[in-house]
């Protein structure tokens, strides 16, 4: 244990230099770095900026960022499988069941979760529209590219499926559910999908704070399954400790749930790095992770 937390502890100097070399670089303004064994938090530091233009702010610990896709494994895997557990929905139900003006009847609770439905990658946003009404009617008029349960593609319309789907089943909107369900009950203060403006909230491009930068959910008014949530170190931490306790979420949301009759393997929301190395959703995790995980497997 005392051994662990001083290699943890050392690790600290390359984890600073590669930061501060990345953003001498412009490859980034600023960041924030959490590390934590055992419920500990050994380190916890700011970087750099958080914003440049028009005037430069400097990186805090508590800044609130853009979670990206981090919704659909914060706020949508979750919620599904919380509704799960309740018996509200069924993991190999059809999602016509839940959505009835899907196309496909083919495509279950699984196929979305694990983005096997066959579906694309996104929605068309060549043409101009908005509103979470139109953005819906353009996810369920998509037919899948591929038999469901046949491959593995990466696609933000699954999740924005899965995401009306709490909207439907629990009669409460996404961003509402997760927040009495997921947020609240973690202490997770500062999660929240389209946040009230904040200068700790880091701006995205053309320095808009608090708007989301994915187009797809921007346009749907800032609330979808695939993006449009935001969130600090802080918070995320308390979620991952969740996560790695098992007490909270049912133990299936990170265990291997893809069909079988596909190489890549999913867990429920999350990728499988024990399964599946170096997938075309991990690339970005980097060679260290992989490194990490080999060593597991060989020991």
């Amino acid at each position: 244990m005392h051994l662990l937390l001083v290699l943890l502890l050392a690790a600290h100097a390359p984890i600073d230099s590669a930061i501060n070399q990345a953003i001498a670089e412009k490859k980034l303004p600023g960041g924030v770095l959490w590390v934590e064994h055992d419920g500990k938090v050994l380190i916890h530091r700011a970087y750099g900026n958080r914003a440049l233009e028009p005037a430069v702010e400097p990186m805090t610990r508590d800044t609130i960022f853009d979670a990206a896709s981090l919704t659909k494994v914060v706020a949508t895997s979750p919620s599904i499988w919380l509704l799960i557990d309740r018996g509200k929905i069924k993991l190999d139900e059809p999602a016509k069941t839940y959505l009835p003006e899907m196309q496909d009847g083919a495509i279950t609770i699984r196929h979305l979760l694990t983005h096997t439905s066959g579906l694309r990658p996104n929605v068309d946003l060549r043409d101009e529209w908005s509103g979470y009404g139109e953005g819906l009617r353009r996810a369920f008029a998509e037919i899948p590219r591929n038999r469901p349960g046949a491959v593995f593609r990466y696609s933000d319309i699954n999740y924005t499926l899965l995401g009306e789907i709490v909207h439907r089943v629990s009669g409460q909107p996404l961003d509402l559910f997760a927040r009495k369900n997921i947020f609240v009950p973690l202490g997770m203060k500062d999660t929240t999908f389209k946040p009230r403006l904040s200068k700790r909230i880091a701006p995205t491009e053309n320095g808009l704070r608090g708007v989301v930068h994915d187009p797809t959910s921007r346009r749907m008014g800032g609330v979808a399954g695939q993006a449009g949530l935001f969130t600090t170190t802080g918070d995320l931490a308390k979620f991952a400790r969740a996560i790695l306790n098992g007490r909270f979420f049912p133990k299936q949301m990170t265990e291997v749930v893809s069909p079988k009759e596909v190489a890549i393997r999913r867990a429920g929301g999350f990728d499988e790095p024990e399964v599946s190395l170096r997938t075309p959703a991990g690339r970005y995790r980097g060679d260290p992770l992989y490194a990490v995980v080999a060593r597991r497997r060989s020991s």
